[in-house]
């Protein structure tokens, strides 16, 4: 196994080591990309799908059932992922979806199935693996999260309330799990082209006083959307956060985010001025 040093960061990137990898929601959007670009790597990847039956003939890894929303498949996930493999390298988190629409108008349950899923369902499926990470006394847990889990927009308050909830969780996590030489990371990326909208839940219920914003928000978002990235940036990234022994806890993927950071935490003003001079643009 060939290791290279990086002092900077102190941590040593893996060249050839293979290893097994569980990535949830890996049918379609970034997990697909990721779990396809983790086995052309030569990784022994498990994929998870809500209907893996639909996926499962058309994928080059392994894709079994896994439902975020229900106590019962995620506690036969671990018997089910251990009938694959001996044992379980990376866990990748990366299964959700996205609630869009303005706050007021969108239902609390809505919201509560947001933070149910993207949130609890994550948490869920860290906890049902983790024991056999502690038992080997090594692992690796990396869950794709958002910008918006640092810096907010219009007309995503439970996906960003999602996403922060998992940044300051996984946060903590990391810091009792070093003992037991696990490591836990977080990739952050902006906005890219992926079907994330095509699967998106939206606010059924109008406000006539947020008439003229929605129709803002509508521009807003589709030049977003025109001027996203390519979603391979992201795949390359978590394959060399999975491919680093000690990879750093945020992981921020995209144009312009260290500048959003920075703004969020300095000149808070001057980025709120930003956003909306961008939305009433």
């Amino acid at each position: 196994m060939h290791l290279q040093y990086a002092s900077k960061y102190r941590t040593f990137k893996i060249k050839n080591m293979k290893q097994n990898i569980l990535i949830t929601g890996a049918s379609s959007g970034f997990g697909l990309l990721v779990a396809s670009a983790l086995h052309k790597q030569g990784h022994h990847v498990i994929g998870t799908s809500r209907n893996p039956e639909k996926y499962a003939s058309r994928l080059p890894f392994k894709l079994i059932s896994l439902d975020l929303d229900s106590e019962q498949s995620i506690n036969s996930l671990a018997d089910r992922v251990f009938a694959e493999v001996s044992r379980l390298d990376v866990l990748i988190n990366n299964a959700g979806f996205l609630v869009s629409g303005i706050a007021e108008e969108t239902p609390v349950e809505l919201g509560r199935q947001q933070l149910e899923t993207n949130f609890w369902g994550t948490i869920k499926v860290t906890n049902a693996l983790l024991p056999q990470f502690r038992k080997q006394k090594s692992g690796k847990i990396i869950t794709v999260g958002s910008i918006v889990g640092l810096v907010s927009f219009p007309n995503g308050a439970y996906y960003a309330a999602s996403k922060h909830a998992l940044e300051g969780y996984f946060k903590s996590l990391r810091y009792e799990l070093k003992e037991f030489n696990i490591n836990v990371a977080m990739i952050q990326p902006t906005a890219f082209k992926t079907n994330i909208l095509d699967n998106s839940s939206n606010a059924s219920g109008k406000i006539d006083d947020y008439n003229q914003l929605r129709v803002k928000i509508e521009k807003f978002t589709n030049n977003l959307v025109t001027n996203a990235g390519d979603p391979s940036i992201v795949a390359a990234k978590v394959v060399k956060v999975v491919e680093t022994e000690n990879p750093q806890f945020r992981n921020i993927v995209g144009k312009g985010t260290y500048t959003l950071i920075h703004l969020q935490h300095f000149a808070y003003g001057i980025l709120e001025k930003s956003v909306l001079k961008q939305l009433n643009s």
